[in-house]
């Protein structure tokens, strides 16, 4: 670093400059590797505005337009996504963040119907929570966990079926080995690999029976819910206690977007909101600071906003319902090629397929190495961007399709792309 200033129009010439080569195309229309969308035009627009305004989010005092843009588009994503209006939220970094906040909320909850004030006396001593989740769930279920201090020895992982779903017995079974016990059910709406769903309707009235709390991962699931052509899919999931779900994903907007609802208002705030003799409060406008675990925050609610607005209820189901097209005819056309096979075909947008080694008796491992070769000379020829996976022992390659500027054209040179790749 120098000692002296530099001309800020040549600090950025050299940034530009030095990150050449390490900027990959994830905004565009062929990027397939992980469940990333790309940046709607007014939500990019709006995030411009967001960093030029400068707003610190955390209390309606500190930005007043900042707050009640985040109230607006609170009511919005609960009305979209299906879940009760009744439900507190809260603008997170990602879905990371808004499991860590959900689950938070239920550490509360449990802990309190347990006469146990984990905020003033901490977890020294409380009764032990355990979780009960999928073991195909998403490793920032772990992360979470972990972060709130509960621990991942006292998490309990469901195999799931040959459907990839939780199992109803199974939950039962879990639920009843130490009733009585503070418990937390995680439940998926899309899986990271498959983009199954989880049976709501019969899985939540379980854990309910059972006074477990019951936390929807939706990272990119739960907006089905805002899709006549998949909502069934979510089901039930409104009976929840809290949900997760992220907005750079099939919302399209720039990343520092996730969002929380969780049913315990009072569980929510009472786990995150924070006092100090110089805090201004407001006693009609809603102070973000009370519903998420950021004090100094960015105003994230200008780009959502931006992003709804843009694409209004049918623009939203009609993004949904070509990426889960897309997301079909690239594991149909890339599975009809000589050496590739297909091992899960979307009922959403997330497939896999994997490239099979010559020679009848080839083994597993052979196949892991030939599909890894066709995944990386994919990626190196740059006409698409596609990424490794694991799935039931196999390596695969997963297709994951959310973005806005997906194209008939763009899956036609991404299959081309591929069997460019078999035949190299």
């Amino acid at each position: 670093m120098e000692s002296e200033p530099t001309d800020p129009v040549r600090v950025i010439e050299d940034l530009v400059r030095d990150v050449e080569g390490g900027i990959l195309g994830m905004p565009g229309g062929r990027f397939y590797a992980w469940v990333i969308g790309g940046s709607l035009p007014a939500a990019l627009a709006a995030d411009w505005l967001t960093s030029a305004w400068d707003q610190n989010a955390a209390l309606y005092s500190c930005s007043p337009a900042a707050a009640v843009v985040e109230e607006v588009v609170g009511v919005w994503l609960k009305d979209l996504l299906c879940i009760p209006q009744s439900a507190s939220f809260a603008l997170v970094t990602g879905c990371q963040m808004a499991h860590v906040t959900a689950l938070a909320a239920a550490r509360h909850s449990l802990l309190a119907r347990a006469g146990w004030d984990i905020e003033e006396r901490g977890l020294y001593g409380a009764p032990p929570i355990r979780v009960i989740s999928s073991s195909n769930r998403h490793a920032s279920i772990d992360r979470a966990i972990r972060l709130l201090g509960l621990g991942t020895r006292h998490v309990e992982y469901i195999e799931p079926g040959e459907d990839e779903t939780m199992d109803a017995q199974a939950l039962i079974s879990a639920l009843e080995a130490r009733g009585g016990r503070p418990t937390i059910v995680v439940l998926q709406a899309g899986d990271i690999n498959t983009g199954v769903f989880d049976s709501f309707q019969t899985l939540v009235p379980i854990a309910m029976e059972h006074g477990a709390w019951v936390h929807i991962d939706g990272a990119f699931g739960l907006w089905a819910a805002a899709t006549p052509e998949y909502r069934d899919m979510t089901k039930g999931a409104g009976a929840a206690n809290s949900w997760a779900t992220d907005g750079h994903k099939w919302l399209n907007v720039p990343f520092d977007s996730g969002y929380v609802f969780v049913a315990d208002a009072e569980a929510h705030r009472a786990s995150l909101s924070t006092r100090a003799p110089y805090i201004t409060e407001n006693a009609i406008a809603r102070d973000q600071i009370d519903w998420n675990p950021e004090w100094s925050r960015r105003a994230r609610g200008f780009s959502t906003y931006a992003a709804l607005r843009q694409l209004g209820r049918d623009g939203i189901a009609d993004l949904i319902g070509r990426s889960c097209r897309y997301a079909q005819k690239l594991v149909d056309g890339i599975g009809s090629l000589e050496g590739a096979q297909v091992l899960w075909r979307p009922n959403i947008n997330q497939g896999l397929v994997r490239f099979l080694a010559s020679g009848s008796d080839a083994s597993i491992s052979e196949h892991d190495r030939r599909t890894q070769q066709v995944i990386d000379h994919v990626v190196q020829g740059g006409q698409a961007y596609f990424g490794p996976t694991t799935w039931r022992g196999m390596r695969a390659m997963r297709i994951s399709v959310l973005n806005w500027q997906t194209s008939d054209s763009d899956v036609a040179r991404a299959i081309t792309a591929v069997a460019d790749a078999l035949h190299a």
